[in-house]
Order: structure tokens, then C-alpha cells, then sequence
């Protein structure tokens, strides 16, 4: 291969899949100069940048004009090589009319691997079918600052809970065929004041036990080929240009063999964000020393500065080949470089190809397997956060529905849907997917009920004079549901969404106006919040009836609320982030150390007003009879311990099993507890379960003095907890023997399950 072809393959061309089945046009984007892809293509082309991510397509007419661009790409190289094509699947693959899944901060109030696993599939399937060959998803980012706008995108603020979803995430997507790319590697989550694109202020230590592991169990557990960088710096090193990131742990210390992409335009921001590199060649050979093998979404930087830099012996060929050697290995692996491949996708087979007009239809995104497997999401990720036991709701006749989310289609949707990402700029395109409002799920779930609408006022409008209307509807009313919480948006465009940090978490506008307008009354108020993430909610924390907290549960989220509020389905969503107490405490997560928590020489509490893991259930449980085989193992054991949990109420329910490890003294400041493991754990009226926890000295690793993982002797608490705040038994166990060093390959699970017959 010349040059040129080997630096083909290293760049994308962002494009748009034509409506009539035509190729892809190039997308023409404010942060790049028109690529000329006529010029491009006898060299090659290593990716299409998401081809149904960019315009409105028909499914079907999409995949056609994918299948003929992909034919016309293999036919115009020497070598006969097509592209890779990627898109998005944040939450659902980001194509107009397939399935808009519930948000991964939806999939982290789950506590449900299995069930995003089996989502992951079905997205992957989906997008296989058309032609597609990556996605990128998950992110694995730890929420550290909840005014970042990505909050949505996160799967929540503890790694574990992080680590399980997102690899569950990617042996999902794998399984269908499809390249899961892990993002944003790593730091992004950490940056200065929740702003995006900030500098990241975390130390080596945060970094290593905090904001990793994710990566390294999705890694290692769950098989994902690709991984993104982040954009950010960390203490002056942009992760596109740290070879020690990139290379030096990525590659030689976790043998990661895959494929690593920049986020979009990362290299070119080494010259223009990060003020590191001098020109588009210096950016290019920067990039690729460090590990990066493939520029997105467009050659800016890879096509001729590369080149030019490799012709004038600045940057050695052996780097591009390197990267042309992983990116090649990758296609062969996904089938492009059979003799036999073929680019019309199993979706098309045995269609008439040459009639466009006549595919329209043809292939479903948005199937009934897929909107139950929605639904299922949806329902297990509400989380009720508090209850004087007005719910569920027994046939009322007067409901007041009141707030901005209320009757509004696209509340469940977060930034990266199709609908809210790609959909608002073609306004006169329909949905493609139906989305029941609130008012529409309520007027199903009560169908004798008089529903009375009132928005009362505007996301972030900060209008007043609709409060007086709002409040005239729940004086008339039975009860009164107020629908509050967030636009998605992206850069500016919503109130939470890629570019949408926020100064404070007080509820946006005038809604917190309206919520204490309708405290004032004596008629019961039922908080509903269809957000992207956690906001203090004042007064109703104490003065609600009930909280109900939905982190953009998809397509199906509306029935889904509907249905815990009638009791049709039992709440068992728990918080993957904290609620606030006020809006000014961030950056606080309850994994903070000691000196993070309320203390008497501070006036800040940063406590929550609802702790990471909280939620509440229409029954409650009993934990009793903890037993533990010993108090003692070695530093390179296990404790085993046994308790039984037990359905006190009378209405089936679903706890959350959680296991929180203390370490009161260690050789580092630690956090005060952090959780090791988890388990849904659904029981009928009066029944009860004996579970068997194992936890191994390996979970209370950390990060020593000297930089490297070990397990210290000394005393620890196995707390097991319904929530970070609310433990129910304590173990005190002890580590004997000597402090041993750790690696990749130290288990990271505390397992629950059933306890054997006869054992404790």
C-alpha cells in the first residue's frame, strides 16, 4: 500500500444516507470545511460517520444507500477494501424511527444487568441488520459533578454500578456483531465545576480507583473492540496525546487489542483547544504516537498533514502502520475482507433493490419485542423517592396534571435520541416513533378519571403567569401530579445535554415556583421528574405526598410512570446518583472521604436529601440472621456470610440488595464506604430468601502510596444496605497476613445469591 492508502484507512468521512437510496452526501458541519469525497476514494476510506445519525431516513431506503456508497468505495480502491460504518446508540440506535430506550442514567436505577444486556442485543441487532458495524456506546464515565450536562449520558456516580451496566451494555452489543466503543477514556466526568470540555483536577489516585475500573471490567468481562478518548486534560496532558493512557496501560498493561478512535475532532483540538501541537501535522503525529489509530468524524488531520509529516521523517511510518494494522485486523474480523462480502446488510436480502420507493416500510426499528424490552426498562428504573402512602393512587376522580413536562411528547427523551439530537432540525419530519405523553399514559391508567391540564410554566421560560391557573386545577382536584424537569438539548439547546451545564441544581426557570405555589394547598401534590439529572427539590422533600424520580425513560416512560403511579407496576428503581439537599453542594457523591462529608467546621452539608441507592417499594422488607462462616481470611481470601431478607408487607415487591465495604484505617484517605456488589431480589407477600454474600479481600483493593494496587491487613465493614444511607446488618471482619499487591487480573465482584440448604 502506498502512503496515502495506508492514511485512508486511519480517517472517517461524516455523512448522511440518502432518502431516495442514493449514496451518502458528506454532512456539511460548522466545525470542518467540506470534504470531497470524489477526490478521497481511490485511496480508500477507513470509516462513514454515522450515516443514519445525521438526516431523517427511512430505515430501509437508508440501508440501500449505505449498501451502494459501501459497493462504490470497495470498487473505486485498489485493494477493494469498504468502510467501517458507525453511529451512535446512547440509548437506542440514533436512526429515525427505531426504538428511544431509556437514558443509561435509567439503566443504572435498573441495578439490572441482565435486562440492559438483553436491550444492548436488540439495539445491536438492529443496527447490524442495516449495515452498520459500530456504535458508540457505552459511556463509562463516573458522574462527579452533577451540573455536568452529560449527567444523562452517565450510568451513575459509584464505578462498580458504572463497571456492571456498562459492561452488561457491551456484551449485548458485541454479542449482535457490533463494535462497542467505550467512552470517553478517561477523566471527562471530572471536569473543573461540572463544565464541559473543562480541565479534569483529579489526582493519579482518583483516576485509578475511581475513574478506570469501569473501563477495565468492560474491557475485561465484557470483550469491547474499540475504546474513544476524552477530551479533556489531566493536570496538562490531553488524553488524545497520553501515550501513557493510551499505550502504556491500555495496550501493555491491560493487553487491550483493539481499535481506538478519537472523539470527534480531539486531534484537531490539540492544536486549537489544547494549544499542544503547532499545526494539523504535529496534532496528527501527537494523536497517533499516542495511541490514537483512527480520526472521527472527518480526515482533518490524518489524510495529508500525516502524510506529510511521515514524507519529511517527523513522524515514523512504523506508527501508521501500527494503526493501519489494528484497523484492518478489526474489518477482517467484522467480514469486510472476505472474497465473498457482500454490502447489501441481511436487512435487504431478497429485496428489489432497484426501486427504492418500494422498500419504504420494509424494515422495522421499532418492533414490539423492542418496546417491551423499553418498557421493561422503563418500569424498573422509576425510583420512588418518598411516600406518605398516597400512592398508588386508588381511583381517583379528579386529577389535576399539572407542569411543563405534563403533556409534552418528547420529556422522555435525553440529547442523544434521534428526536431531540437530529429530529428538532427537520421540524416538519414526523416523530418517527409514537411517544404517549403523561397525559395520554394517565388518561389509559384511569380511564374514569377527569384529568384537568395545567403547564402552570415553561422549562426555562421563568414564566409566572400560568402558576394562578396551575393552582386553580389542584384546588378542584383529588390529587395533583406537577410534572416537572428538563429539556435535552445539546450546547445550549436544552436545559441538561452535551454543552448544558448548569451553575446550580435548582430545578430550571419558574418551576420551583410552581412547585411551592401548589404546596401552599391542601391538596395532595405527587412530584414527578422527568429529568437528566438529580435536582433539589426545597420544600418537597418533606411537604410532597410522594417523589416519583425518572431519569428520561425512553418510549415507553410514560406508561411506565402511569403504572407505578395506579400500582400496576411495583416500583424498584434505585438512585444511581444522589438527589441534592440543596442546590449549591456540588461537586459532592457519597463516595466521598471523611473530610467530604457534614462536619462542624463547615456550614456546607453536602448530605443528600435521597442517598445513592434509594428507593422505596409499596411493601418493605425485613433483614435478619446474619451470619458469617469467619471473622478472619487472609489477603488473599474471601468472607462468606449469610442473611435472610423477607417480604413483610402484603404486595409483591423487588429490594435492592446492596454491599458496601469500610475501611476505617488504610495507609491512604479512602472513601467512607463504596459499594462491591448488588442484587434484585423480588419476593411475594411473606416470602423470604436466605442469600449467601462472598466477598473477596480482592474488592477492598485500592490504590497504595507508591502508585500501585494492594490489599492491606486490618479490620473492615461489610455493610449490607438497602441504600448508601441505609445499612440493615454490619459485618466486622478482619484481613490477616501480609499486604499484597493486585492487578487486572484481581477479581472485582462480591457476589449474592441463594444460600445453599443447611449452610448459615
Amino acid at each position: 500500500m502506498t502512503l496515502q492508502e495506508k492514511t485512508a484507512q486511519l480517517y472517517g468521512v461524516w455523512v448522511g444516507a440518502c432518502d431516495q437510496g442514493g449514496e451518502v452526501a458528506p454532512h456539511q458541519h460548522d466545525m470542518e470545511e467540506a470534504v470531497d469525497l470524489e477526490a478521497l476514494l481511490p485511496d480508500g476510506l477507513g470509516q462513514l460517520t454515522r450515516p443514519f445519525g445525521t438526516v431523517p431516513v427511512d430505515p430501509a431506503v437508508g440501508a440501500l444507500s449505505l449498501a451502494r456508497t459501501q459497493a462504490r468505495i470497495a470498487a473505486t480502491n485498489r485493494f477493494g477494501i469498504p468502510a467501517l460504518a458507525h453511529d451512535e446508540c446512547l440509548a437506542g440506535f440514533a436512526a429515525w424511527g427505531a426504538t428511544a430506550y431509556p437514558v443509561p442514567l435509567s439503566w443504572g436505577a435498573t441495578f439490572d444487568p441482565d435486562a440492559v444486556r438483553r436491550m444492548a442485543a436488540a439495539i445491536g441487532r438492529d443496527m447490524r441488520a442495516v449495515g452498520v458495524h459500530q456504535g458508540l456506546a457505552p459511556v463509562l464515565d463516573v458522574v462527579r459533578d452533577a451540573r455536568w450536562g452529560r449527567v444523562e449520558e452517565t450510568i451513575g456516580e459509584d464505578p462498580y454500578l458504572v463497571g456492571t451496566i456498562g459492561t452488561a451494555y457491551v456484551r449485548g452489543l458485541e454479542s449482535a456483531g457490533i463494535v462497542a466503543t467505550l467512552k470517553h477514556f478517561a477523566g471527562y466526568s471530572a471536569s473543573r465545576a461540572g463544565r464541559n470540555l473543562a480541565p479534569s483536577s483529579m489526582g493519579p489516585r482518583e483516576r485509578a480507583d475511581i475513574l478506570l475500573p469501569p473501563f477495565e471490567m468492560a474491557l475485561r468481562e465484557g470483550g469491547a473492540r474499540s475504546v474513544m478518548n476524552a477530551y479533556t486534560d489531566t493536570d496538562g496532558i490531553p488524553s488524545a496525546a497520553d501515550e501513557e493512557l493510551l499505550t502504556g496501560l491500555l495496550r501493555d498493561t491491560w493487553g487491550f487489542d483493539g481499535t481506538v478512535v478519537s472523539d470527534y475532532f480531539a486531534i484537531a483540538f490539540l492544536k486549537t483547544l489544547h494549544g499542544i501541537a503547532a499545526d494539523w501535522s504535529d496534532a496528527a503525529g501527537t494523536a497517533l504516537r499516542a495511541g490514537i489509530d483512527t480520526e472521527l468524524p472527518n480526515v482533518k488531520t490524518y489524510g495529508a498533514p500525516l502524510a506529510e509529516a511521515v514524507a519529511d521523517g517527523r513522524v515514523p511510518e512504523a506508527l501508521v502502520d501500527r494503526a493501519l494494522r489494528r484497523t484492518l485486523t478489526q474489518k477482517a474480523a467484522l467480514g469486510l475482507l472476505d472474497p465473498d462480502w457482500n454490502p447489501v446488510p441481511a436487512a435487504l436480502d431478497g429485496a428489489e433493490l432497484d426501486e427504492p420507493a418500494a422498500l419504504r416500510g420494509r424494515i422495522d426499528l421499532d418492533c414490539p419485542e423492542n418496546r417491551a424490552l423499553a418498557r421493561t426498562i422503563a418500569e424498573e428504573a422509576v425510583v420512588l423517592l418518598s411516600n406518605d402512602g398516597t400512592l398508588p393512587l386508588t381511583g381517583p376522580r379528579r386529577i389535576a396534571l399539572l407542569g411543563p413536562n405534563a403533556d409534552e411528547p418528547t420529556a422522555v427523551l435525553g440529547c442523544y435520541s434521534f428526536p431531540r439530537h437530529i429530529g428538532v432540525r427537520h421540524p416538519g419530519t414526523p416523530l418517527g416513533i409514537e411517544l404517549p405523553t403523561l397525559r395520554e399514559a394517565l388518561t389509559a391508567e384511569f380511564p374514569d378519571a377527569q384529568i384537568t391540564v395545567a403547564l402552570g410554566t415553561g422549562i426555562d421560560d421563568g414564566d409566572l403567569s400560568g402558576i394562578p391557573e396551575a393552582t386553580r386545577a389542584a384546588r378542584e382536584a383529588d390529587i395533583a401530579l406537577v410534572v416537572l424537569g428538563d429539556r435535552a438539548g445539546h450546547f445550549g439547546r436544552g436545559t441538561t445535554g452535551e454543552g448544558c451545564d448548569v451553575e446550580s441544581l435548582v430545578l430550571p426557570g419558574a418551576q420551583q415556583d410552581l412547585l411551592d405555589a401548589l404546596l401552599d394547598l391542601e391538596t395532595p401534590v405527587v412530584t414527578v421528574l422527568l429529568a437528566g439529572r438529580p435536582y433539589a427539590l426545597g420544600r418537597a422533600v418533606a411537604e410532597s405526598a410522594a417523589i416519583v424520580q425518572s431519569f428520561f425513560p425512553g418510549e415507553e416512560g410514560t406508561r411506565a410512570i402511569a403504572g407505578v403511579l395506579s400500582g400496576r407496576t411495583r416500583p424498584s428503581g434505585r438512585l444511581p446518583v444522589g438527589v441534592p439537599r440543596g442546590p449549591g453542594s456540588q461537586p459532592a457523591t457519597y463516595l466521598g472521604a471523611r473530610l467530604a462529608h457534614v462536619s462542624e467546621v463547615s456550614v456546607i452539608d453536602p448530605t443528600p436529601a435521597f442517598a445513592f441507592g434509594h428507593g422505596l417499594s409499596y411493601t418493605r422488607f425485613d433483614w435478619t440472621d446474619l451470619a458469617l462462616d469467619a471473622q478472619e481470611a487472609p489477603t488473599d481470601g474471601e468472607f462468606a456470610l449469610a442473611f435472610t431478607v423477607r417480604n413483610a408487607g402484603e404486595r409483591p415487591g423487588t429490594e435492592i440488595v446492596q454491599v458496601y465495604l469500610h475501611d476505617p484505617v488504610a495507609s491512604v484517605v479512602q472513601p467512607v464506604q463504596r459499594l462491591v456488589g448488588y442484587a434484585r431480589v423480588e419476593l411475594e407477600p411473606g416470602e423470604a430468601r436466605r442469600l449467601r454474600v462472598t466477598v473477596p479481600a480482592d474488592v477492598a483493593s485500592f490504590t497504595g502510596r507508591d502508585g500501585r494496587r494492594v490489599v492491606e491487613p486490618g479490620e473492615l465493614e461489610v455493610r449490607l444496605a438497602a441504600s448508601s444511607a441505609d445499612p440493615r446488618l454490619t459485618a466486622r471482619v478482619t484481613l490477616t497476613g501480609a499486604e499484597r499487591r493486585v492487578d487486572h487480573t484481581r477479581r472485582l465482584h462480591a457476589t449474592i445469591g441463594q444460600a445453599p440448604e443447611g449452610r448459615a
